[in-house]
């Protein structure tokens, strides 16, 4: 008897270090959010804030804005459109497009109107209202503001590797569009290039 106790205690003694040993190799550290940390060498937060703000400054200081001022007496209202990930990485670009539209809206050189998805939501909410709302609180359909620029773009990456270390380019294009005559107002480009050295030869 004795012995079978003293066999499921040392079952249970080993279990446990097991889990604990399992569960030690999880290390979690908080840090600031705008704090630039580059693990992969793959795009990530960091490139999509920092391209977005430079790319939009240079932007909006460039003759258009200033061009449609003096011709309409207002400031240009612009929307952000498709940015396409051509990369050969995985990227996420609604956070570079949302990235976008703030520097856009906190420049207070332009106004912004509401993507294609959220127009549909919030028609969805105006017919919601002509049917249920008080009279003297519904918005009416067919007041809406239509913009005047479309920011389109791309990015791109080249993938040069060997041995142990790999270089990787990335190259991002945005255009703004005329949406009334099609023109292409701006077009710019930031590159990013990236040297990445890993223990092993894997990428």
């Amino acid at each position: 008897m004795k012995n079978k106790l003293n066999l499921a205690t040392l079952m249970i003694i080993a279990m446990s270090v097991v889990l604990l040993t399992g569960c030690g190799g999880v290390k979690v550290q908080r840090v600031d959010s705008g704090e630039m940390i580059d693990l992969s060498g793959n795009w990530n937060d960091t490139d999509s804030q920092l391209v977005s703000a430079e790319m939009i400054t240079d932007s909006l200081g460039r003759p258009w804005v200033g061009d449609f001022r003096s011709e309409k007496g207002k400031s240009p209202t612009v929307i952000v459109g498709t940015v396409r990930n051509r990369s050969s990485e995985h990227i996420n670009t609604e956070t570079f497009v949302k990235d976008l539209e703030r520097e856009l809206i906190n420049s207070g050189k332009v106004k912004f109107v509401a993507s294609r998805e959220q127009r549909g939501e919030v028609r969805d909410e105006k017919n919601d209202q002509a049917n249920f709302s008080d009279p003297a609180t519904i918005k009416a359909m067919g007041k809406e503001k239509g913009a005047d620029f479309m920011l389109q773009g791309q990015i791109n990456t080249i993938m040069d590797e060997a041995g142990k270390q790999a270089v990787k380019y990335y190259q991002i294009e945005l255009e703004m569009i005329n949406i009334l005559t099609n023109e292409k107002v701006w077009i710019g480009q930031k590159k990013i290039k990236k040297l990445v050295t890993r223990p092993k030869a894997k990428f």
